[in-house]
């Protein structure tokens, strides 16, 4: 695990066939009161939990996981991380967090085809990622968590329920698989996507002040250029109808 800045820690997927996404740890460690960002891919809870040995914090201190959106490579090893940590909440944003509460997973595999591959590879079963969810999230909230102030940007287009995590203070932005680095931007091509909406939501995002990029994948950026989502954004508008 590798310190960011103050209160924020990274945890490197680990890819195989299927994409791993990073994790994200949020809080000052004396606050006892942590947050994971995203939870990875099926089989890797235990791994990612075991990071945390090295930030000096007892798992008691982990009180909430806050998902980007529900894609399997970003929720698959919930499930798992909850059968470790009981205690622990789910925060999701309403778009997503309601359909998964009454069992519609179609937004986890993003095409049937998906799902069928994933429940043979994995042992998945209908129903997996049916749970309760603490907190839904919604467009606007500031959230006080373990010292520091993050902001919750909806930002659909990638997943109809996506969510960006964005502290003023520190000009650092966590838009999941909204925008990475290099230029790269998320799919737009699987269940409730929507181009047009990536393209407003990348305008959004646009407007913030950021020096510290924390995608879902791929490198993250200490240091991003000035204008880069607006340049991004210019590279793909022409697809983004």
């Amino acid at each position: 695990m590798t310190e960011i800045t103050k209160g924020v820690y990274f945890i490197a997927g680990q890819d195989e066939a299927i994409p791993d996404s990073h994790v994200y740890i949020l809080g000052d460690p004396a606050s006892r009161d942590l947050s994971i960002v995203d939870a990875g891919l099926v089989g890797k809870g235990e791994s990612k939990l075991q990071s945390l040995n090295g930030l000096g914090v007892e798992r008691e201190d982990i009180k909430r996981v806050i998902m980007t959106h529900t894609h399997l490579d970003h929720i698959g090893c919930l499930r798992e991380i909850k059968a470790l940590m009981p205690w622990v909440e789910v925060w999701i944003h309403r778009d997503e967090a309601e359909p998964l509460e009454q069992g519609d997973e179609r937004t986890v595999y993003g095409m049937d085809m998906f799902r069928s591959l994933c429940e043979s590879q994995y042992g998945l079963r209908p129903g997996d990622f049916r749970l309760q969810v603490d907190r839904k999230l919604e467009d606007g909230e500031t959230l006080e968590i373990g010292g520091m102030s993050w902001e919750v940007v909806h930002v659909p287009g990638h997943s109809c329920g996506s969510i960006a995590l964005y502290n003023p203070d520190g000009k650092i932005l966590i838009p999941g698989d909204v925008v990475y680095a290099d230029y790269a931007i998320g799919r737009f091509d699987l269940h409730r996507a929507d181009g047009a909406a990536l393209k407003d939501s990348l305008k959004r995002l646009a407007e913030l002040e950021v020096e510290v990029l924390l995608p879902g994948h791929n490198r993250i950026v200490k240091g991003l250029p000035q204008g880069y989502i607006s340049d991004t954004l210019r590279q793909w508008e022409s697809y983004l109808n």
